[in-house]
């Protein structure tokens, strides 16, 4: 009650942590959403300590080979972001945001102790040994020693990828899409989310870093743990004021039922008038993939008309939900559909990083490292260079390049979401034409010269990569989250660190076959040997920057095919206008009536 004695209005979506309806006025918000960035800065904290100079503590300490190592490093990152579709599935259709948070958060915090743990402990590593050594025959982790390291390092996967598309969802969910002032702070927030993210990121490659480098791994993975516990302390901290979404149920289920459907209607031809098909009116009942009861169900749109088939209803006859569907199910079913070539095209971007994280650590590893008589700068910290220029970059990108860009485009965020990713994927090819000319001019110095290059001779393609991820990352996460509906946001913005596993797998893959084609019996691959005086990475850099240019202009023609579905569009007048106006068509053809949201003019 407020002080006349009304009735606080009530939200009829979201709940609180006890299930009831929200208040508008108590709930959600930027002030909910701190706390999401709280546990967002922590555990990415945690994570990236332990990530970004993982590959160090596998070949010196595990004593596996650097190809091995590299491998081991990104199957692990990959796998972290595999698992986020397991957690985005979990919260949409069983556990709630929160919840899945919570538990897995517990399941991160157990694999750091348990990777600190043997990391303090001699008897369950192998004996030390130099590997850089020319002739050492170190003991590489087997049995028991090595199968501690693995259940460690995937419980910390497993945590930390079913956390991290909730982490964004639930921190989105704190604001109304239905508000005009709360749909524009929500643009706000992915920036602010990937701010917390370089905060975090920032962190553990200067401090963490430096702790496992001189400190020993141990009280590195100790302080990893501890910074996993802060972050679960500032999400339970906020549990009284967020915004819940109830689960919906299983995704799947509604997907499944619209391609049953529509093959078992496959000879049945779509009516003319789409007008006709079943659920094309909006009155339709809410169904788990409508929005909230104040808001209009998804519109029909031309592509895939297939699909359409589910739709068509026979005379006189009752259907189930597996022979009949409606409009609004049938068009989430085609969003997810048309999201798979821009997020195929991400791939080619997170092989990229994954490069980064592995191969670009060793590289520092072989030049200068001193920057006084008494500090050495440890490899691994070279990545947070983007990350310390990013953290002045990103509150300019929201205060100064959205509100011109604003002024021209009309769109809250600036620039379309497409338009970012598109920004972000031709700009990250050139960091690896840069990692290329500094390792050739590094190998040539080494060899011929008998010099070592300084370290920060690297430092530009850390630069370049950084700010092309600041436009293809939350470009990416955004434009997930505002092409899903109730039910599928925790699911879809997963999509999003899915397509980082991919890309990690893809660069253990292209190691594996590079080396495979590139060998031959009197000389190994490119990539074959533990000495990178003698490997030519700068060849491998190369073939990545050619990749990523085609991968470009690939997505160039993906997001020119690609239309936004008109009422997920925030130009939402001109959908209720073409409704007004034709009152007896329901269906809409964006190509027509609202402008396509991509990079092509």
């Amino acid at each position: 009650m407020n002080s006349k004695g009304d009735a606080m209005p009530l939200e009829e979506t979201s709940v609180d942590w006890r299930g009831r309806p929200c208040k508008l006025n108590k709930h959600g918000g930027m002030t909910s959403a701190v706390f999401v960035l709280g546990l967002q800065a922590f555990e990415m904290m945690a994570i990236a300590a332990v990530g970004n100079n993982l590959i160090t503590y596998v070949f010196n300490d595990m004593h596996f080979p650097l190809s091995k190592s590299a491998n081991i490093v990104t199957n692990f990152i990959g796998t972290v972001f595999l698992l986020s579709l397991l957690g985005g599935f979990l919260s949409d259709s069983y556990l709630g945001s929160f919840w899945t948070m919570f538990i897995f958060g517990f399941v991160e915090l157990s694999g750091f102790i348990l990777l600190a743990v043997q990391a303090h402990v001699p008897q369950l590593r192998p004996p030390k040994c130099n590997m850089m050594l020319k002739g050492s025959q170190c003991e590489e982790a087997k049995g028991y020693k090595s199968l501690i390291f693995f259940v460690a390092l995937y419980l910390v996967a497993l945590g930390s990828g079913s956390l991290k598309p909730n982490i964004i969802s639930h921190g989105a969910d704190q604001f109304r899409k239905n508000d005009s002032k709360q749909s524009k702070t929500l643009s706000t927030y992915f920036n602010a989310a990937y701010f917390a993210f370089c905060m975090g990121e920032l962190i553990a490659l200067t401090v963490l870093v430096w702790v496992q480098t001189h400190s020993g791994m141990d009280v590195g993975f100790g302080v990893s743990a501890a910074a996993m516990a802060v972050g679960m302390i500032s999400l339970i901290s906020g549990t009284i004021v967020y915004r819940n979404t109830p689960p919906r149920g299983s995704i799947f289920t509604p997907v499944a039922q619209v391609f049953v459907a529509a093959f078992t209607k496959r000879k049945q031809i779509c009516p003319s008038n789409t007008g006709m098909l079943h659920g094309s009116q909006n009155n339709v009942p809410n169904h788990v993939f409508a929005k909230s009861p104040n808001t209009i169900n998804l519109l029909h749109t031309e592509k895939i008309r297939f699909l359409d088939k589910a739709c068509i209803k026979i005379q006189d006859a009752r259907e189930s939900p597996w022979r009949l569907c409606t409009v609004a199910q049938v068009e989430q079913v085609k969003i997810i559909i048309s999201v798979i070539p821009i997020f195929a095209c991400t791939i080619i971007f997170n092989t990229i990083l994954a490069q980064l994280q592995t191969f670009s650590v060793q590289q520092g590893s072989a030049m200068n490292t001193r920057i006084t008589r008494s500090f050495h700068i440890p490899p691994a910290s070279l990545q947070s260079i983007p990350y310390i220029l990013l953290i002045f970059v990103v509150p300019l990108y929201e205060t100064v390049f959205v509100p011109i860009a604003r002024k021209f485009t009309g769109r809250d965020s600036g620039i379309s979401p497409l338009q970012r990713v598109g920004i972000g994927l031709f700009i990250a090819t050139f960091s690896m034409v840069s990692a290329a000319m500094v390792e050739k001019r590094r190998r040539h110095a080494a060899l011929h010269l008998n010099e070592t290059l300084s370290i920060f001779w690297i430092a530009p393609q850390f630069l370049i990569f950084g700010l092309s991820e600041m436009f293809t990352a939350v470009g990416l996460i955004e434009f997930f989250y505002k092409q899903s509906l109730e039910g599928m946001q925790s699911f879809l913005t997963a999509m999003t660190y899915c397509s980082y596993s991919f890309g990690f797998y893809l660069s253990s893959l292209l190691v594996s076959l590079v080396n495979k084609i590139t060998s031959s019996s009197s000389n190994g691959g490119w990539l074959s040997d533990n000495d990178l005086n003698k490997d030519k990475l700068d060849l491998f850099y190369w073939l990545l920057a050619a990749l990523s240019l085609i991968n470009f202009f690939n997505y160039l023609f993906c997001s020119k095919w690609y239309s936004y579905n008109p009422s997920l569009s925030p130009t939402q007048p001109q959908v209720q206008s073409y409704r007004r106006e034709n009152p007896e068509n329901h269906s809409f053809d964006p190509s027509k009536q609202i402008e396509v949201d991509n990079i092509v003019p």
